[in-house]
């Protein structure tokens, strides 16, 4: 189970988890964080074509992608975020299918796949990892890219194996998260905790992390290289500070 002490694997992970502790207050615990820079850079990648977002939850990206003309599909493990998602205006629109994103296909030739809000850490292996490149691959025409929003793994910050970082620090809302590392595996089993007026709400979200380069072999596996690598949304430029990561990679043509 999410937020045990115990190594999970794709024998036992259970896609849904994170939305059955989330889902109810999700919007309101990240209605701080503003999705138009991230709307502006998808779609300029998308270049016109279909998109698809694994995790797509209740469309904090795909809706603004939405409303600038994209076709969107999604992929997401929690029915409860999906339904969220399409009672909004427009969310009604947008055809979401129901299951684990490096497995199920919401279909082909889309331009742009995204796999936003460090998402591809809540895979509970390395294997789980590279079959969902390898389905991001199969979603994509030639030339189409795959976008990863993932933060830069930072082994220094935990003091005897747990650590206690802010996420979030709003005069009414901080968000914390307690972790404790199991670098052996590359595993940190983590707790959100949501602090605000309302009360404390505490969310387990677990992740398997990778640096940048284990994900870009994962990408050169599935037959895609890497195009761009930013800081942040705003395309600025990655550098050796850099604790976050916007990487793009292209899908190469067959036989390349």
């Amino acid at each position: 189970m999410p937020g045990t002490d115990q190594p999970f694997d794709a024998t036992t992970f259970d896609a849904a988890a994170y939305g059955r502790f989330a889902a109810r207050d999700y919007d309101e615990l990240y209605a701080e964080l503003d999705p138009s820079a991230a709307a502006e850079t998808l779609a300029d990648l998308a270049d016109g074509g279909p998109v698809v977002e694994f995790g797509i939850g209740t469309g904090r990206l795909a809706l603004p992608l939405a409303r600038r003309g994209l076709v969107i599909h999604g992929i997401d493990g929690s029915p409860e975020m999906a339904a969220l998602l399409q009672r909004k205006p427009g969310g009604e629109d947008i055809p979401v299918v129901i299951g684990d994103f490096s497995e199920v296909t919401a279909g082909n030739d889309f331009g742009l796949v995204v796999l936003a809000f460090n998402t591809i850490y809540a895979l509970p292996s390395q294997e789980a990892q590279v079959a969902c490149f390898r389905n991001a691959a199969r979603h994509l025409r030639p030339g189409g890219r795959f976008v990863i929003e993932a933060w830069v793994p930072d082994l220094g910050a935990f003091r005897n194996g747990t650590a206690v970082r802010p996420v979030q620090i709003h005069d009414r809302h901080v968000e914390l998260e307690v972790a404790r590392l199991h670098s052996a595996k590359q595993m940190m089993f983590t707790t959100k905790v949501h602090i605000s007026d309302g009360g404390i709400r505490l969310i387990p979200a677990n992740h398997r992390y990778a640096w940048p380069s284990e994900l870009d072999l994962m990408a050169r596996l599935a037959g895609m290289r890497l195009a761009y690598r930013w800081e942040d949304w705003k395309r600025t430029q990655f550098h050796d500070a850099s604790t976050a990561h916007i990487s793009v990679w292209e899908k190469l043509p067959a036989g390349s």
